[in-house]
C-alpha cells in the first residue's frame, strides 16, 4: 500500500509508524511511505521504505504566537498544489502495485487517488473542533459528541479557522473542498472517541506501543528523581514554550528535588546546560513520555494522546492563533495564556502520581485491521 504521511510536525509520522507496525503483523503487503523532512527520517529509522518528496511551508511563530496566518494559508495552498503533482506522479507509476492508498492528513494524495479507479482510499484525520453548537446540519458535515475528562464537546469534521473577516471566505471555500474529499473517501479514520457514521470510523487514540514497563524505562534512562519532560515537536515553533518552561523549572528546582529532560526536536538547536538534560531529537519520544512524571508540550494531538494513554500528567500550551492546537488544548482546559502560570501548573502536576495507563487504546490495531480489509 501507499502511505502518504503529512510532514508538518512529527505527530503524523509517529502514529503512522504505530499503524504500520500492526499492519506488519497481519498482512504481507509492501508498505511505501511518502513524506518529507524529519518525518521521513523518523519513518526510515524505523526500517520502513520511504520517499523523501514533500517540503512543507514553515509557520512564522514569535513568542509562541502564529503571525500572519493568512500568509501561511496561502503558502499551504501552494504547497498543496506541489504535493498534488508529486502524488500524481507517484500514483501513476505504482498504483497497479498498491490497491490501497492511505493518507494521514495529506489531502493532495486523497484528491489524486479519488480520480483513480484502481485504488481504495483511506484518510486519517484528527481535525475535530469542539463547539457548543447543536446538531443542526448533518447534510454538510457531521457533529459527533466526544468526551475528554469531564468535558463534553461536539466535533466539526473538516473545518479550519486560520483567518477571519473577508479572508475567511477563501478558507471557507477550501473547507468545502476538504469536506467533499472526506465524504468521497472509502474510510475516514478518526483517532478520537465517538460514534461511527457513514464513512467515519472512530478508533480511539493511535499511539506507539510501549514494550517495556515504566520501572525498566526509568532505570535505562537514568531517571531517579521526579522528571519533567519538555518537548517541542517537529518544528522550531516551540522555542518560546521551552524558554518559559526552563524559567519555571529553575525556580522550582530551588525548592524541589526534580530533573528536566528537554527534547527540542530535529529543527531547534539549543545550548546545553548543567541543570537539565538536552537530548535534542529522539526517535523513542513515546517511551520518555511514559517514563516521565510530567510532560510539557505544545498542544499537538499525538503528544496529548500519548500522555493520556500512558497515564502521564501533561501541560499543553497551544500556539496562539493556531486554531487546531487551541482546540486540542481547550479539550484539556488549557489556553495560550497559561504559559504565564507554568510555575504553579508544574507544581500542581508534580504533586499528582503517575497513573497506570488509563486507556487500553487499540487505535493502531483497529486502524490496521480496517486497512487490511480493503486490500
Amino acid at each position: 500500500m501507499l502511505f502518504f504521511t503529512s510532514p508538518i510536525g512529527l505527530g503524523h509520522a509517529t502514529r503512522d509508524i504505530a499503524i504500520a507496525e500492526k499492519l506488519k503483523q497481519i498482512v504481507n503487503d509492501e508498505i511505501l511511505f511518502i513524506s518529507g523532512g524529519a518525518a521521513y527520517d523518523l519513518i526510515s529509522k524505523e526500517g520502513f521504505q520511504a520517499l523523501n518528496l514533500y517540503r512543507p511551508p514553515s509557520f512564522t511563530v514569535e513568542s509562541g504566537k502564529l503571525r500572519n496566518p493568512f500568509v501561511w494559508l496561502m503558502k499551504y495552498i501552494i504547497y498543496y498544489k506541489r504535493c498534488k503533482k508529486i502524488a500524481e506522479e507517484v500514483i501513476r507509476k505504482v498504483s497497479h502495485k498498491y490497491p490501497v492508498i492511505v493518507s494521514d492528513e495529506d489531502f493532495a494524495s486523497i484528491a489524486v487517488s479519488q480520480n483513480s479507479v484502481l485504488s481504495k482510499n483511506i484518510l486519517i484525520y484528527d481535525m475535530v473542533e469542539p463547539t457548543a453548537n447543536t446538531i443542526n446540519d448533518k447534510a454538510s458535515h457531521y457533529r459527533i459528541t466526544s468526551t475528554y475528562g469531564n468535558i463534553k464537546f461536539e466535533n466539526n469534521i473538516g473545518e479550519t479557522h486560520f483567518t477571519s473577516g473577508f479572508l475567511h471566505e477563501i478558507e471557507k471555500k477550501m473547507n468545502r473542498s476538504m469536506r467533499h474529499l472526506i465524504n468521497k473517501c472509502d474510510k475516514v479514520i478518526i483517532p478520537d472517541f465517538g460514534d461511527n457514521k457513514a464513512n467515519l470510523v472512530y478508533v480511539g487514540p493511535i499511539v506507539r506501543e510501549i514494550k517495556s514497563d515504566r520501572k525498566s524505562l526509568r532505570y535505562n534512562f537514568g531517571l531517579t528523581r521526579k522528571t519533567i519532560l519538555v518537548c517541542a515537536g517537529g518544528t522550531d515553533a516551540g522555542r518560546h514554550l521551552i524558554q518559559k518552561s526552563l524559567e519555571a523549572y529553575r525556580k522550582l528546582k530551588k525548592r524541589f528535588d526534580v530533573d528536566l529532560i528537554l527534547v527540542s526536536g530535529p529543527n531547534l538547536k539549543l545550548d546545553d546546560s548543567n541543570d537539565f538534560y538536552n537530548l535534542g531529537f529522539v526517535d523513542n519520544l513515546h517511551e520518555y513520555v511514559y517514563a516521565s512524571d510530567l510532560v510539557i508540550s505544545l498542544a499537538g494531538r499525538s503528544t496529548i494522546d500519548e500522555s493520556t494513554v500512558y497515564g502521564t500528567p501533561g501541560i499543553f500550551i497551544p500556539i496562539k492563533n493556531h486554531f487546531e492546537q487551541e482546540q486540542n488544548a481547550l479539550r484539556l482546559g488549557y489556553k495560550y495564556e497559561d504559559i504565564s502560570k507554568l510555575e504553579r501548573l508544574i507544581q500542581e502536576k508534580l504533586e499528582l502520581s503517575h497513573q497506570n495507563p488509563i486507556l487500553n487504546s487499540r487505535g493502531a490495531e483497529v486502524t490496521a485491521k480496517i486497512i487490511s480489509e480493503l486490500l
